[in-house]
């Protein structure tokens, strides 16, 4: 089975306990990040929040050249582990292609706007 990657920027949060300046003492703290960068740490108590400024554009164009350039190793991989799913799969990722890409490219815009706002 193929591993799917898409071009698009990924946005998620997680939870930890850091000390905050304004309460004075470690609290539950909401990190987001963007890809595997961190764009913005809030404070769950006090509401305190550091902007990180991620260069939102950099990272998009990255994922993209790593879509590209890792595309003939990925495609060379795929067939060595299966070549008949590789063949039976084919035409229907090439018709479904088109369909993907608006998908992931709306979701990227999303995340974009989101954040230069």
């Amino acid at each position: 089975m193929h591993e799917k990657e898409v071009i698009r920027l990924k946005t998620h949060e997680m939870e930890a306990d850091l000390y905050c300046i304004q309460c004075k003492e470690e609290v539950p703290h909401v990190i987001q990040y963007i890809n595997d960068e961190i764009s913005n740490i809030t404070c769950r108590e006090c509401s305190r929040a550091i902007e990180i400024d991620v260069d939102i554009m950099n990272e998009f164009y990255g994922e993209i050249y790593k879509r590209i350039a890792t595309k003939p190793s990925r495609i060379t991989k795929e067939y060595r582990e299966d070549l008949s799913h590789f063949f039976f799969s084919l035409p229907i990722r090439i018709i479904s292609k088109p369909y993907r890409l608006i998908k992931d490219m709306n979701e990227t815009q999303k995340v974009i706007r989101r954040y230069k706002k």
